[in-house]
């Protein structure tokens, strides 16, 4: 096995059913690389946090495997969760305990040395530090949040899953986070993200999953996913309104503003061709002339968007 291109995580065929019946993932296959940071985007109920509690261990799966670097996360439980942090979506800690204490109380539940430094680092990254001896319990939901991290990297994770970090944060942890996030990939460690936010996806991410109604729809490299699915638009400020569209420009499915001031004209990015030319050619021949033009490109979220309404 070339240890180079072999997968860090690897999902076949896997199904969770809850008892009530109800299926959140149906039959999910993936292959996350080393080193990489993939998005999982998807709406409320979609399945993104049951799997990921299937892969750390929280929640049993119904059927299929994962892997972590070779090694199965039944078979080699120990072995896989060691190797994995999780940053969840609630505020789960230990109330009554310092942060030096919680955050090197997990490295240790990890069967790691001791390495103090590497705790200071953890809590100055996160602008933790001048809070470490404070009880967790007197700390802002920012802060706690901020702890939340501290404690997924304290035992220095080959893998991170971030499910929704910086759901309902403050700028500065945002901010924070994906400073971490970046020097993390830069040392080689995996980045699974749940978001809402799409816009953090579309800055970080390498790879974009879309999961809905339990299903991965989708998963693609960023750049190409947005330029084979998306779209860019030309608007013509007219310099006199028209009432309808002439049926010379038919064949180019243009919309006419309210007003009759603009036609806006929308065509895929993936194509050869994008019909620009041939448009603003035959506009000319229709006598149609206009004062001013504006393009715009469809944004990661106008993609989801369209990729879910197709899905549901």
């Amino acid at each position: 096995m070339n240890a180079v291109t072999d997968p860090i995580l690897t999902i076949r065929d896997l199904n969770k059913t809850y008892a009530g019946g109800f299926q959140a993932l149906k039959n999910i296959n993936l292959d996350i690389n080393e080193g990489e940071i993939i998005a999982l985007l998807g709406p409320n109920g979609a399945g993104k946090t049951t799997l990921i509690s299937v892969i750390c261990g929280i929640v049993q799966a119904s059927s299929g495997s994962v892997q972590v670097a070779g090694f199965d996360i039944v078979k080699n439980y120990r072995k896989t969760r060691s190797m994995i942090g999780l940053v969840p979506q609630e505020l789960t800690t230990d109330s009554f305990e310092s942060v030096w204490s919680t955050v090197a109380f997990s490295r240790g539940l990890f069967g790691k040395s001791a390495r103090p430094d590497h705790i200071e680092k953890v809590l100055k990254d996160l602008s933790l530090w001048e809070k470490k001896d404070d009880m967790i319990m007197t700390l802002s939901g920012g802060m706690k949040r901020r702890v939340l991290i501290a404690k997924a990297l304290s035992h220095e994770p080959t893998v991170l899953f971030l499910d929704e970090p910086t759901a309902g944060v403050d700028v500065s942890l945002r901010k924070d986070m994906w400073n971490i996030v970046e020097e993390l990939k830069a040392a080689g460690v995996t980045i699974i993200l749940t978001t809402h936010y799409i816009e953090e996806a579309e800055e970080i991410a390498d790879r974009v999953g879309v999961i809905n109604n339990g299903q991965l729809i989708l998963v693609e490299e960023k750049t190409k996913l947005m330029s084979k699915l998306g779209k860019k638009q030309v608007t013509l400020d007219l310099t006199e309104s028209l009432t309808a569209i002439p049926s010379a420009l038919c064949d180019y499915s243009l919309e006419l503003s309210e007003d009759g001031n603009q036609l806006i004209y929308t065509f895929s990015t993936g194509g050869d061709r994008t019909g620009v030319t041939a448009l603003l050619d035959d506009l000319k021949l229709a006598n149609i002339h206009f004062r001013d033009l504006n393009t715009t490109q469809s944004s990661l979220e106008d993609i989801f968007v369209n990729l879910v309404e197709e899905s549901s």
